[in-house]
């Protein structure tokens, strides 16, 4: 991490019309749009001018109405999914159906910031909690993200949380994950997988540009132990590593979209409390979480960007 002059400038800016957050050091640069889900719109490794995320090409930014399919918005960026990624019932939630991709994405957030950080936050709709999520540089090249949920309701209350981020890839983009990790299960095989089956992950980790109208989504059978994973551009050496602390973020999903839902490709890295995907199904299997009445639930994840892909302890052999 590059610790040197940690000089960090935040400030309000516009983005196809929405109000938005900038925020940057030396190496890396940010925007969120509070309105539209605090969305990361761009996150972008200033050295060398790359963008991570893809944005929404000729696809307007709208206010997406609630419960509508994900699918049918923008498809950029990065957003926040919770309390489910699948729709579905659950426990906890007045009855009501928690709609595909969760219910915090299309929302509009209450964001501050300070000359530090910036912090957005946003109410349940079918549950009584508070979700926070407050951005802050604790190098000149890494992006942190902490989060926190409070249950103020008088129910205890079960979730899923991961984040979907879609990494643009605009190049042949190795995705990386640590030597433990030999293979992966597939929960969406798309056109050419089975769902179910576990696949050699070295297989499996590099995506190329060329769309296929595909897409598949894979899970670390178990607890992901070391708590990163990465990706690394086969050409020019970029790369970008996110890290959580595998005791509160205890599964990594990755979803690759070969045109199936996206006109570009790209690799989501999901990081994920819960498994998978459904909270009906994480409740079943014990692995989702529950809120007590009055509690808080707090976890990290860090985004650090860099290139010279080997020099970030990847190892692609």
């Amino acid at each position: 991490m590059k610790e040197i002059s940690l000089a960090v400038q935040i400030g309000t800016s516009r983005y196809r019309n929405w109000s938005s957050f900038v925020m940057e050091t030396e190496y890396i640069r940010a925007e969120i749009i509070p309105g539209l889900g605090a969305k990361i719109v761009s996150l972008c490794y200033k050295p060398t001018d790359k963008e991570w995320l893809v944005d929404a090409g000729g696809r307007k930014l709208v206010q997406p109405k609630y419960g509508s399919s994900f699918g049918q918005a923008d498809m950029s960026g990065w957003d926040e999914v919770f309390p489910t990624i699948d729709p579905c019932e659950a426990p906890g939630y007045g009855g009501h159906s928690l709609p595909d991709h969760g219910e915090v994405w299309p929302l509009s957030w209450d964001c501050e910031f300070t000359e530090r950080e910036v912090s957005c936050s946003v109410e349940g709709v079918a549950g009584p909690y508070r979700l926070t999520r407050k951005l802050s540089f604790p190098a000149t090249d890494q992006l942190q993200m902490d989060y926190c949920v409070v249950n103020h309701g008088t129910e205890p209350l079960p979730f899923i949380w991961v984040p979907h981020p879609q990494f643009w890839v605009s190049e042949p983009t190795h995705i990386v994950l640590p030597s433990t990790v030999q293979e992966m299960v597939c929960v969406f095989g798309g056109n050419t997988q089975v769902t179910g089956k576990h696949y050699a992950w070295k297989e499996l980790s590099m995506v190329g540009e060329t769309q296929t109208g595909d897409g598949r989504k894979y899970y670390i059978p178990g607890i992901h132990k070391e708590g990163w994973c990465g990706l690394v551009g086969a050409n020019s050496g970029e790369w970008l590593r996110m890290s959580t602390d595998p005791k509160k973020v205890p599964y990594l999903g990755i979803w690759v979209d070969e045109g199936m839902g996206n006109d570009r490709n790209v690799i989501a890295l999901e990081p994920s409390i819960g498994y998978y995907d459904r909270l009906d199904r994480a409740i079943g299997n014990g692995t989702a979480p529950v809120i007590k009445p009055g509690q808080t639930i707090e976890w990290s994840l860090s985004v650090s960007l860099g290139t010279g892909g080997i020099q970030a302890g990847f190892d692609l052999e």
